[in-house]
């Protein structure tokens, strides 16, 4: 297991997390060329407690990729069909050659969420966790390129992403109960989370753990990450500049209002609301 939590990105400010943010997603369209001429096969899984920031870290990977090569994965609830031949029903979601595939969770809904809530059997499980490692190892053998990365999230800042969803016009709908069912099952969550993370990180499959409570930084690793494992032409350093301190302007933009001439301690706390966004 990879704990991959870059420093460098805690003491930016927006303007300088947007230019770190555009001197990523440069990088990410020369490896995205690289995969397309070089007909690769790429496969970058977002596994994570609800509202981890998944689905928005993705979509920072992707918002200047080229979309004919980029592919979005989220298999939503499975039909029986699909429950019974659970390895089948990802192959056929793999990406093909010159793709770049995103799944915003994975076959491994099976090692977590499905057992702690009760949506797939004992056995289930248990065939799952004895094949999963062999079943990636031929993949990969096959030409497959296979990122997992788990975005970590704490139980607290999981309650107040919540309570912004609940509270927020555009966003209520993506709170289910379903979502506070598994908040209050933390715990066994968390023991099935740690079986999955002792068992089927390999030394050619390694689980990659970002801490994303803040959500800005998080995106920012991720994509780092995954630039800095795959070799592609003209890579550039990927360890961030030494920004320079601004100046004091304290302005700030959060869940689309514009916060303007705000101190530093009403900057600071809606930065660290920011986090969250």
């Amino acid at each position: 297991m990879i704990i991959y939590n870059r420093t460098e990105y805690s003491e930016l400010t927006n303007s300088q997390y947007r230019k770190e943010k555009r001197r990523l997603q440069i990088e990410l369209l020369k490896l995205q060329e690289w995969t397309i001429d070089s007909n690769q096969r790429i496969a970058i899984l977002l596994e994570g407690r609800d509202a981890a920031g998944k689905g928005s870290t993705i979509q920072r990977f992707i918002e200047n990729l080229m979309p004919k090569a980029t592919k979005i994965v989220e298999l939503g609830v499975p039909n029986k069909k699909q429950e019974k031949n659970w390895f089948k029903t990802w192959e056929k979601r793999l990406p093909k050659k010159g793709t770049i595939t995103f799944f915003d969770r994975s076959w491994y809904s099976r090692a977590l969420i499905q057992p702690a809530m009760g949506y797939c059997s004992e056995n289930q499980y248990k065939y799952f966790m004895k094949k999963v490692n062999n079943w990636e190892n031929t993949l990969i053998e096959k030409g497959l390129k296979l990122i997992k990365i788990y975005l970590s999230i704490s139980k607290e800042n999981q309650k107040l992403r919540f309570q912004f969803r609940k509270d927020h016009d555009l966003k209520y709908w993506k709170l289910s109960t379903n979502d506070w069912k598994a908040h209050k099952n933390w715990q066994l969550l968390t023991d099935y989370k740690e079986q999955m993370f002792e068992q089927t990180s390999t030394k050619i499959a390694p689980w990659v753990v970002i801490n994303s409570d803040n959500k800005m930084i998080a995106r920012l690793n991720a994509i780092r990450y995954v630039l800095s494992d795959i070799e592609y032409p003209n890579r550039k350093n990927l360890k961030p500049k030494k920004w320079s301190k601004e100046s004091p302007v304290y302005n700030i933009s959060l869940f689309n209002t514009q916060f303007n001439n705000l101190n530093r301690e009403q900057y600071e706390l809606l930065n660290r609301l920011k986090g969250h966004e």
